[in-house]
């Protein structure tokens, strides 16, 4: 491409900008937005072209909400402070990072190898404290009779497997209320701090050496915590600090009296609280409650810091501190969703938007993409707290090692909690202990891995990047998370660049067999470089590139770069297996005429589309346009004849979510079930299913028509293994194509 992300992104002045006037709630004017102009850029409608930066970049909009600096990411650091001993209670840790309990959906398989493996797997990356998730089968029946035998033998084997690498294990539970915390009798609350009590008996019996309380989020214990649910009027009410603790505090002394002072009770609280969504309040709360006051009841930093007091005043060990938007669940412990619409940073995902100059107290660090965000208000706890604070939402070292490395040195954080970093790369701890950073897969935080309902993450879940996660063991995946080796080393030829070829090569690669890969442009990345560029940096697309280029450096892989293959090329080098990877063929649009240009895709960047815009399709791809588009003041129009349940699909749900309230909030129009019947002068008329023609001007049209299969180059080559994979199979997503490498390179 020759131009780097940070010098499109000042070229194009898109450090969070959205568009004047364009309706989103918080948008009050700010400073221009500087332009500047990057170097290095390809001519002028070249695939990726960027060749219309300066234009794009007059065109956006001088009043902007939240601009980011990406610049934060210097790794300079021996991580003293993060390689430091770290001691919790009677725990002592060799080191600072620590796995947080979310994303266990494998917990759903029941006691099984598979859920064995899955903690397993983080004790051999060299995670020492491992939070584990509710599991519904570990815990004693509701009426306090033992557990199970099975459930005893299982939780043992568990604590013995993970010790086996010096890992030790807490144990995470969690209660959605049975009914309104204000209709609880005090036989309730008795009741729930029972089993409470029962569950941390029976885990410290399995070997578990911790226990977490989940007060945050939907849970019992925030439900007491904070005004906005809780409007009981006898001593566990919201009259005062101490009877707003009083549920968690009583848990915190009847766990302690029955385990013992030296069994660790950690506590998860929202160390901050905003309402995300102002429609949506007789739920939470009661309607009385919800209607009168729903914004003001939060709590705020200065009451979370009263509340952690009387916390650790009962005995709680550590404090696991985490944001609290009221609404939305995912960003409750991955807030980071705020940051994921590259122009729009701030989102809600309700149609609105945050200004973090004033939102959250103004106290978010909310210019680094969602990287750190709780490192400063945390800091304000330390200095009330002699007990040791962690803090959860992309705390990802390796991503930023001065910045976090900064963070703990300067004492505003003692540990962080992890989860998807962790998961992406479960021999993150080792790798980054031995130096070999750039071989840590990177998480690039499209939130693939949680789907909103732990049912939905069993059926659907699953990692961009970590073609393992939750299919391991599972009738989708591979059998173990060990690469068989080879029985006979085989030559390869991988055909194509981009990251399915790529994750194939490096795991034939792996197994013993010589792989050879042929890119047919100058660079390896196939279309995750323009991707990147589209999307901006959140979802480290660049870093997911550089990873996999290493790991074929790291594995053996020979590169051929500048190289197209066609079958005299594969009859030459007689391979033992071929493995396709060559990406797929542009989608049509069906209809031609007139005189509204049709832009190919990979090309929009760079060409002048005009005022109004069309993008025909609803993949990712036409929505990730259409964003880019709508923040440089297009009048947007999506029009696709896919159904409305397919919009934007191949993004995670919440992703999904995030992008298309947004963009609707934004004025664009989308036309489901929908095709271009005409195109005429300045204007297309378009013709639903429903049978109703509609006219809408145009200036351009962007192809972002369903990708086509690419499989021609196989058909009579005289290869007896051959495979196609990603989408020049089957057009999907960059996970989708990761995973069919990954499972062919294991099979070849």
């Amino acid at each position: 491409m020759g131009l780097s992300r940070r010098q499109f992104l000042k070229g194009v002045g898109a450090a969070g900008v959205v568009a004047a006037g364009a309706g989103l709630s918080g948008c009050s004017p700010a400073a221009p937005a500087g332009s500047g102009s990057g170097s290095g850029s390809p001519a002028e409608g070249a695939p990726g072209s960027v060749a219309g930066a300066a234009a794009a970049g007059e065109l956006i909009a001088a009043a902007y909400l939240n601009p980011q600096d990406y610049d934060y990411r210097q790794n300079t650091t021996d991580f003293k402070t993060l390689f430091s001993p770290l001691q919790i209670g009677p725990l002592n840790l060799s080191h600072r990072m620590v796995k947080s309990a979310a994303g266990s959906a494998t917990y759903l398989a029941g006691l099984t190898d598979e859920l064995l493996q899955y903690y397993v797997q983080f004790a051999k990356g060299g995670v020492e404290l491992i939070w584990v998730e509710m599991v519904a089968a570990l815990e004693p029946p509701s009426d306090g009779s033992p557990a199970s035998g099975a459930a005893l033998e299982f939780g043992r084997k568990l604590v013995a497997e993970c010790g086996k690498y010096g890992a030790k294990l807490g144990y995470q539970t969690y209660g959605f209320p049975l009914k309104p915390v204000n209709d609880m009798t005090k036989e309730d609350i008795a009741a729930f701090q029972a089993r409470y009590v029962n569950t941390a008996q029976q885990i410290k019996q399995m070997g578990f050496a911790a226990f977490e309380i989940n007060a945050a989020g939907f849970n019992l214990g925030e439900h007491f915590l904070s005004r906005f649910h809780n409007a009981r009027t006898d001593e566990y009410g919201p009259g005062s600090l101490e009877n707003r603790a009083r549920f968690v505090t009583e848990c915190i002394q009847k766990i302690k009296q029955a385990c013992g002072s030296d069994f660790v009770v950690q506590v998860l609280i929202d160390c901050i609280e905003e309402n995300d969504n102002l429609t949506n309040n007789a739920t939470l709360a009661t309607l009385d409650n919800a209607v009168t006051a729903p914004h003001n009841k939060v709590t705020t930093i200065e009451e979370g810091i009263g509340l952690a007091r009387l916390i650790e005043a009962a005995g709680c060990d550590a404090m696991h501190l985490r944001l609290g938007p009221l609404d939305n669940h995912p960003c409750q412990f991955g807030s980071d969703l705020y940051f994921i619409l590259n122009g729009i940073e701030g989102a809600t995902g309700y149609g609105t938007q945050w200004d973090f100059s004033r939102h959250w107290q103004g106290q978010l660090i909310a210019n680094h993409s969602g990287a750190g965000m709780l490192i400063n208000i945390v800091g304000r706890y330390k200095e009330a707290l002699k007990i040791p604070c962690g803090t959860v939402t992309y705390m990802d070292p390796a991503h930023a090692p001065d910045y976090f490395e900064k963070a703990l040195a300067e004492g505003k954080v003692d540990f962080y909690l992890m989860n998807r970093p962790l998961t992406v790369d479960t021999e993150y701890v080792n790798k980054l202990k031995e130096g070999r950073s750039d071989e840590i897969a990177p998480c690039t935080r499209c939130l693939h891995c949680h789907i909103g309902s732990n049912e939905m993450n069993r059926e659907m879940g699953y990692c961009r990047v970590n073609a393992l996660t939750q299919r391991v063991m599972t009738t989708k995946g591979p059998k173990t998370y060990e690469l068989q080796p080879a029985a006979a080393a085989k030559k390869v030829m991988v055909i194509g660049g981009g990251p399915a070829g790529m994750e194939a090569a490096r795991i034939a690669a792996a197994r013993g067999h010589k792989v050879t890969l042929y890119e047919k442009t100058g660079a390896l990345g196939g279309k995750l470089t323009f991707a990147g560029m589209v999307k901006g940096p959140h979802e480290n697309l660049g870093d997911l590139k550089d990873y996999l280029a290493r790991q074929l450096e790291v594995t053996g892989v020979t590169v051929v770069l500048s190289k197209e293959v066609d079958a005299a090329l594969i009859a030459g080098e007689a391979p033992d297996a071929v493995i396709l990877a060559t990406g797929s063929l542009p989608g049509e649009v069906g209809v031609s005429g007139g005189n509204v240009p049709i832009i190919d895709y990979d090309r929009f960047m760079g060409n002048n589309t005009g005022e109004n815009v069309v993008v025909f399709g609803s993949n990712a791809q036409a929505f990730d346009a259409a964003l880019w588009l709508t923040v440089r003041k297009k009048k947007v129009t999506i029009v696709t004849p896919n159904p409305n349940e397919d919009l934007d699909k191949q993004q995670s749900h919440h992703a999904q979510r995030f992008m298309t309230t947004a963009l609707y909030a934004l004025g664009v129009k989308a036309y489901p079930g929908a095709t271009i019947k005409e195109i005429g002068d300045g204007k297309i008329t378009i013709a639903s299913d429903y049978g109703v023609e509609t006219v809408i001007p145009a200036d351009s049209i962007i192809n972002a028509a369903d990708l086509l299969p690419n499989k021609s180059l196989l058909e009579g080559i005289g290869v007896k293994e051959k495979y196609a994979i990603g989408d020049c199979h089957e057009p999907y997503n960059i996970a989708l194509a990761i995973r069919a490498g990954n499972d062919v390179g294991r099979a070849v």
